[in-house]
C-alpha cells in the first residue's frame, strides 16, 4: 500500500509530514489530512471523517458525558477527576478531556475541507455521486462547528462573545493558516448555517439502506440539525419550518417502545445515530455502567433527577435505571448491550417534535407546541398536559426535554441556551462531595485548551478561565 499524508495535530494544528497518493481500501480510521486523488480516496476519507465523530473523545463518549455531568442529570463518582473537574465548574484550561474533544473535532473538520477542496476535481465520480460526498462533508463540519461553538464559544444574548477558530481549507503546509483567531460568535453560528444549508442543497432524500440512511447525512439530516441550531440563535420560524419538514417525512416516526430505541438499532425513531460494533466499540456503557456489571461506574444520576424520572410510575424512561447497591448510586441502563456495542443517538425525532414545540410555544401557538410535547408524553406512558400560558408551557418542554433527552449529551446546553443554567445550577448536591454551584457567568462554556493558547498567539482564553 502506498503511503499517506499524515496532520499530526498538537492542539488546534502542528506539524505536517507530507507522502504519496492514497490508494488503498477504506478502513476504520483513515489519517486526517488525505491526499483524495479518486474515488476510492475519496470514500476512505470519508470513513475517516464518520470514524472521528465516532471517536471516544467525541460522540464516543466524551460530548455526550460533558453535556451530562456538568448539569443537573449526573454526576462522576468515580476516579476520572477530568470529569470531576467539569461536574464542579473547576475545569481547568489543561484539562484532558476538553482537549481531546477539541482536537477530534479539529481533525474531523480538516477531512471535511479536504473532501470539500478535491472531490469537485475527481474525475472518476459522477455529478451526483459529487454531491454525496460534498454533501456529507459539508454536513459533518457544519455539525462540528456547532458543537465545538456551543461547547467552547457560547450561544448569543446569553454566554460569550467570540466564535471558535473558523478553517476552511486543508492545512497543507506549516504557516499563518494553521494559527487562527476566534472570529466573533455570530461569525461561527453563520459558518455553521452555510454549511447545513449547503448539506440540504446537495444531499439526496435517503440511500438505498435504511440503514445508511440514518447513520450518514441525507437530506433530513441537516434540516432536523437546522431546526436545533435555530434554537440557539432564537429564529422559532425557522425551526418550525425545517422540523415539519422532517417531521413530515414517512421515514421517521416516534418508535411505539421508548426501551425500544436503545435495546434495538436504528429504528424508525432514528434521524441520525452513529453506529458501533465489536471492532468499534462505544464507550457509553462502560463509563455509565457500575464496576459490579463491568463498567467504571464512573457516571452516576443525580439522587434528585432520579426522583424526577420514577416520579410517575407510568413513565417509561424512569424505567432504564437501576441502583448498585455496592455504593449506593442510581445509574442509567440506557446503554447497556454487552460488548459495549450501544449506538450514539445524536438526532432522534423526538427532539425534532420538541424543536417545534418550543419554538411554537415561543411564537404564541400554545394549541400545536402541546400537541408536540404531549406526542412525547402519551409515547412515554405518561398523560397529556394542559399546562397553559407562554412561559408555564416553555418551562414543561423543557422540562420534557430534560426526562425524554437524558444521557444524551443535551441537557447543559439546553439550560445554557435557554439562559436557566446559573438559576437551575445552584447548590446541586453531589455524592461524593459537597454541593455545588455554577457561580461564574463565564464557565457556561468550556475552556479553550491550554495547548492551543501556549502554541498560539492569535488565540484568546474564555474569560470565566483567565
Amino acid at each position: 500500500m502506498k503511503s499517506i499524508n499524515t496532520l499530526i495535530l498538537l492542539g488546534l494544528f502542528s506539524l505536517l509530514a507530507s507522502c504519496d497518493v492514497l490508494d488503498q481500501a477504506p478502513q476504520a480510521e483513515v489519517s486526517e489530512s488525505i491526499a483524495v486523488t479518486n474515488k476510492k480516496g475519496a470514500n476512505a476519507a470519508l470513513a475517516g471523517l464518520y470514524n472521528q465523530l465516532q471517536d471516544g473523545n467525541y460522540y464516543g463518549r466524551n460530548l455526550q458525558i460533558m453535556g451530562d455531568v456538568a448539569s443537573d442529570i449526573s454526576q462522576s463518582v468515580g476516579t476520572w477527576d477530568f470529569y470531576r473537574e467539569m461536574d464542579t465548574y473547576v475545569t481547568a484550561p489543561a484539562n484532558r478531556e476538553n482537549a481531546a474533544l477539541w482536537t477530534r473535532g479539529y481533525r474531523a473538520i480538516n477531512i471535511a475541507n479536504t473532501l470539500i477542496a478535491n472531490v469537485p476535481t475527481l474525475s472518476d465520480l459522477t455529478d451526483a455521486e459529487k454531491n454525496v460526498l460534498l454533501g456529507q462533508a459539508y454536513f459533518v463540519r457544519g455539525l462540528v462547528y456547532f458543537d465545538l461553538t456551543r461547547v467552547y464559544a457560547g450561544v448569543p444574548g446569553v454566554v460569550g462573545t467570540l466564535g471558535v477558530p473558523i478553517v476552511l481549507t486543508p492545512s497543507k503546509s506549516v504557516d499563518e493558516s494553521l494559527f487562527p483567531g476566534r472570529p466573533t460568535l455570530q461569525a461561527s453560528y453563520d459558518q455553521v448555517e452555510a454549511d447545513l444549508l449547503k448539506a440540504t442543497e446537495l444531499l439526496p432524500e435517503s440511500y438505498a439502506s435504511d440503514i445508511t440512511t440514518r447513520s450518514q447525512a441525507v437530506k433530513p439530516t441537516a434540516k432536523a440539525l437546522l431546526s436545533r441550531l435555530y434554537l440557539y440563535i432564537n429564529q422559532p420560524a425557522k425551526v418550525i419550518q425545517y422540523a415539519s419538514d422532517v417531521i413530515s417525512s414517512p421515514k421517521y416516526a416516534l418508535a411505539p417502545s421508548y426501551e425500544s430505541i436503545f435495546s434495538g438499532k436504528f429504528t424508525a425513531e432514528s434521524v441520525f445515530e452513529l453506529n458501533f460494533g465489536s471492532t468499534d466499540q462505544s464507550g457509553m456503557r462502560n463509563w455509565y455502567f457500575p464496576s459490579s456489571l463491568g463498567g467504571r461506574g464512573d457516571i452516576a444520576i443525580h439522587e434528585s433527577f432520579y426522583q424526577e424520572l420514577v416520579a410517575n410510575p407510568k413513565d417509561a424512561r424512569g424505567k432504564l435505571v437501576a441502583r448498585d447497591n455496592t455504593v449506593n448510586v442510581y445509574y442509567s441502563t440506557k446503554y447497556q448491550k454487552p460488548g459495549n456495542i450501544d449506538n450514539a443517538h445524536i438526532i432522534r425525532i423526538a427532539e425534532v417534535y420538541l424543536n417545534r414545540a418550543e419554538a411554537r410555544a415561543q411564537s404564541g401557538d400554545l394549541a400545536g407546541a402541546l400537541a408536540d410535547m404531549n406526542l412525547i408524553r402519551n409515547r412515554a406512558g405518561v398523560e397529556s398536559s394542559t399546562v397553559s400560558g407562554v412561559q408555564p408551557t416553555l418551562e414543561a418542554i423543557w422540562q420534557e426535554r430534560k426526562l425524554e433527552l437524558a444521557f444524551e449529551g443535551h441537557r447543559f446546553f439546553d439550560l445554557v441556551r435557554t439562559n436557566q443554567a446559573v438559576k437551575k445550577l445552584v447548590n446541586v448536591a453531589r455524592k461524593n462531595g459537597p454541593p455545588v454551584t455554577l457561580n461564574i457567568v463565564g464557565r457556561q462554556v468550556f475552556p479553550i485548551p491550554l495547548a492551543d493558547i501556549d502554541s498560539n498567539k492569535n488565540l484568546s482564553q474564555n474569560d470565566g478561565y483567565k
